[in-house]
């Protein structure tokens, strides 16, 4: 029985003994596992340019500091990035802007949220045929995106340069069915957005989103008929998440790298001549 009563004090003495240093032991403990659960990853989409660029830059200079293991997934298309985002195969997605990802929302019902306007890409329109766009003649054709929110900015594009009005459509969005007035003409054949570039020996003139321009080497501001202001534009692409993530540590941290000194500087460095420009 005195054996027992031993063992018994010896076992409570050593239960006590790590038990008063069990708090230091415990945040060693936690320490090493977070030191080596290493940095957090995060699967972005984008389109190739300027977005993947972008998002490069952050990850080559910027996200291993902030604790972040960047993965970057390219798409050439504006439709496949959300539905990845809505699939769980993304955390978030960098290539729309405020009009589009309205209307994929509305249309898809997609439960997603977004950051502010990282950077702007110019609209603008292109020709092979044509020098200025006062060498476009009556009846020319032109080609334009089928997409709605970027088929209104264009057809905006071209009301601000005189060459349709369009009627009062109140808070919806034109399409060619609204130009009220097309004084000169002009066919209007819709295609796909990513088409634009390899349609331009086809129409006299295109209206081309900015990134698949600057993809296929043509500058919005010196190779193109007339381009969109950079002032007060309401295009800006941000980071876009599943609304449940919103709040998340690291995609918060990752939107606050995108909007950077260092990315804006990035920005400005790589597009020196506005073919993008920083929105913040």
């Amino acid at each position: 029985m005195r054996k027992n009563l031993s063992v018994v004090a010896l076992a409570t003495v050593t239960a006590l003994t790590l038990a008063a240093c069990g708090g230091s032991a415990d945040e060693g403990s936690d320490d090493a596992a977070a030191e080596a659960s290493g940095p957090v990853t995060l699967t972005v989409g984008a389109n190739p340019t300027p977005h993947a660029e972008v998002l490069e830059f952050v990850k080559d200079n910027l996200a291993e500091e902030a604790g972040i293991d960047l993965q970057i997934e390219v798409f050439d298309d504006y439709v496949l990035p959300n539905t990845a985002l809505a699939e769980g195969d993304l955390d978030a997605n960098y290539f729309q802007h405020l009009p589009y990802f309205t209307s994929q929302v509305e249309e898809q019902g997609y439960d997603f949220d977004h950051f502010e306007g990282v950077h702007i890409e110019p609209y603008a329109a292109y020709s092979n045929e044509w020098e200025t766009i006062e060498d476009v003649p009556d009846d020319a054709v032109f080609g334009i995106t089928n997409d709605p929110g970027n088929q209104a900015r264009a057809l905006e594009l071209l009301e601000t340069n005189d060459l349709i009005t369009l009627a009062d459509t109140g808070d919806a969005d034109p399409t060619l069915l609204d130009i009220e007035d097309n004084p000169k003409n002009f066919e209007f054949i819709e295609t796909a957005p990513e088409s634009l570039v390899r349609a331009l020996d086809d129409v006299d003139l295109a209206i081309i989103n900015g990134n698949y321009a600057l993809e296929a080497g043509l500058n919005p501001v010196t190779d193109s008929l007339f381009v969109e202001s950079g002032e007060d534009n309401p295009y800006a692409n941000f980071l876009a998440v599943r609304s449940e993530d919103k709040e998340r540590a690291e995609i918060v941290t990752l939107n606050e790298l995108l909007h950077s000194d260092e990315v804006r500087e990035f920005i400005e460095t790589q597009w020196p001549d506005g073919g993008v420009l920083p929105a913040f």
